[in-house]
């Protein structure tokens, strides 16, 4: 069974920084999908002062979608918004996000808050995503 996932991760100031469809692509749910997360955001700013976790589970479900969230200690947040339940998968999945997305703040390049817009940052996600959810 394959699987869709959708991976954002999005700044301090509620701004979309990346965001990818994983697995089955499904173009006609793209912006279900942006919104279905978006409003996950209060859902996951309310779990983060309840816990003192990265990893904050499921914050959110709509239909038989479930929203994961991962806070850094920057605020910054990294949603998954999926079907299968695989909590270790997905925290396993976040992990490894969280420090590719720290590579990308050491790049003196890169502004903190701007849209990451790397082919090779892409490449990396899909890689993980590959080893970790599909």
């Amino acid at each position: 069974m394959s699987s869709t996932y959708y991976f954002a991760i999005v700044g301090t100031n509620d701004s979309p920084l990346y965001e990818t469809e994983l697995g089955v692509q499904r173009d006609e749910s793209k912006y279900l999908n942006q919104f279905i997360v978006h409003a996950a955001l209060d859902l996951v700013d309310d779990a983060q002062f309840m816990s003192n976790a990265c990893y904050l589970k499921t914050v959110d479900k709509y239909n038989d979608w479930n929203v994961s969230a991962y806070v850094t200690p920057s605020n910054v947040r990294l949603l998954l918004l999926h079907e299968v339940k695989a909590d270790d998968a997905i925290k396993l999945f976040f992990t490894d996000c969280h420090e590719l997305y720290l590579k990308t703040l050491l790049n003196p390049f890169y502004e903190p808050n701007s849209p990451i817009q790397s082919q090779a940052f892409d490449a990396k996600v899909n890689t993980l995503a590959k080893r970790h959810l599909l």
